[in-house]
């Protein structure tokens, strides 16, 4: 008799689109495997519409009130209090019968949470005898909070070796480095930029540095995008006849092109102090499904949040160069991958353009940079993990 096929429930979160890419991403390779998947937003769990109040609210705190998110972060994710807290918070408890609920109308043989509150929801199922199958946590962050932990869970894939001691140290569970979930096209060989600078306007020689804002365009990429205007002509790379200025026109030795996600008010600003073509200082952009080819075209990303756009420059071996972080996860994740080298971190926007010059193509600090986060891939693949915890019968799957 054929043993049932595996069927994986991923827990994600609405906020922003990184969780919601990452279990994408996931969900693909493993229904390639022949896993049946679902993927659950963790806030559609809450009753009376209260996910929406929660992404309302932490939405309009990012954008016009960070401060009051540094607050709440500091109290409730990383204080020593709250590290010593037991107590299981009123939003777990909820989520957690939420999810219970799904799990007895889907009966998954594995949740995968890649949120921090549908791991503690999972978590606390999982301590109380709630869930049945194992819960394997994907953590989405290279810094890894205490709303990520929860020894109710059976095992963590981390994003890099130094996370995963950490987590271990923190649940007592099994903790194991997987390989960036990206899409495959960012790791495509990397193409001739010039369609991609013709598509946006730009001559051919521009140096394009992408600034991530995340798809709510948040965080002070104003200040960064103006640091980058003032770059002066200096450097500017030679185009095809070798004239050293492109079609002509005068420009920076950087042209920033704003990644302002689903902030229109952002782009609006953006477009207004870069000029209007023809030779804008820069772009500011909307949400755009042709990432791969900018970042193809790119000669860095400049980002402020550690999310998954860092993963996906990582991939088209694009360097990474953090500044001015957003408060909370933010700052902590820029951070940490600071210290694991894969990425740079400028503490002010005066130092941004020495650290860009110094990641010069064919700079050995260039080559040394991208080969580490390149290696970050060298890990075994997060489906290739779950597999393992996926099959009722126990028996090994082979990734396609």
């Amino acid at each position: 008799m054929t043993p049932p096929a595996a069927k994986v429930l991923i827990v994600s979160a609405s906020m922003g689109a990184g969780h919601d890419g990452v279990a994408a991403e996931l969900a693909r390779r493993l229904a390639a495997a022949g896993v049946r998947v679902a993927v659950v937003d963790v806030l559609a769990l809450l009753p009376l519409r209260l996910g929406v109040v929660l992404r309302w609210w932490y939405r309009t705190v990012m954008l016009r009130a960070p401060w009051l998110y540094a607050i709440v972060y500091r109290i409730f994710f990383v204080s020593r209090r709250a590290s010593r807290a037991r107590a299981v918070s009123p939003l777990t408890v909820v989520v957690a019968a939420g999810l219970s609920r799904v799990v007895r109308r889907l009966r998954p043989s594995l949740v995968v949470p890649v949120f921090h509150v549908a791991a503690q929801a999972a978590g606390h199922l999982r301590s109380r005898g709630r869930l049945a199958v194992p819960s394997v946590v994907v953590l989405t962050d290279f810094a890894a909070h205490r709303l990520w932990l929860h020894g109710g869970n059976d095992r963590y894939l981390c994003p890099d070796a130094a996370t995963a001691l950490a987590v271990t140290a923190a649940t007592g569970r099994p903790a194991f480095r997987h390989a960036p979930i990206v899409r495959p096209g960012f790791a495509a060989v990397r193409a001739p930029g010039r369609s991609v600078h013709t598509r946006l306007g730009l001559p051919d020689g521009d140096r394009i540095v992408l600034v991530g804002a995340g798809a709510w365009g948040v965080g002070r990429v104003v200040r960064t995008a103006r640091a980058l205007c003032r770059s002066g002509p200096r450097n500017r790379p030679r185009d095809r006849q070798g004239d050293g200025q492109g079609d002509g026109q005068e420009s920076g030795r950087y042209v920033p092109v704003v990644l302002c996600g689903r902030n229109e008010g952002l782009r609006r600003r953006l477009s207004r102090l870069f000029g209007e073509p023809p030779g804008p200082a820069g772009l500011a952009l909307g949400w755009r499904d042709d990432l791969p080819g900018l970042l193809a075209a790119a000669y860095a990303l400049v980002d402020n949040a550690a999310g998954l756009t860092c993963r996906e420059a990582f991939a088209a071996r694009v360097p990474v160069v953090t500044c001015l972080p957003i408060p909370g996860h933010g700052r902590d994740g820029v951070l940490a991958m600071a210290r694991a080298g894969v990425s740079v971190h400028v503490r002010r926007p005066a130092g941004l353009l020495r650290e860009l010059d110094r990641l010069a193509p064919g700079s050995p600090a260039r080559a040394a940079l991208t080969a580490r986060a390149e290696a970050l891939f060298d890990a075994e693949p997060a489906e290739a993990l779950l597999l393992r915890f996926a099959r009722p019968d126990g028996a090994a799957l082979t990734v396609s």
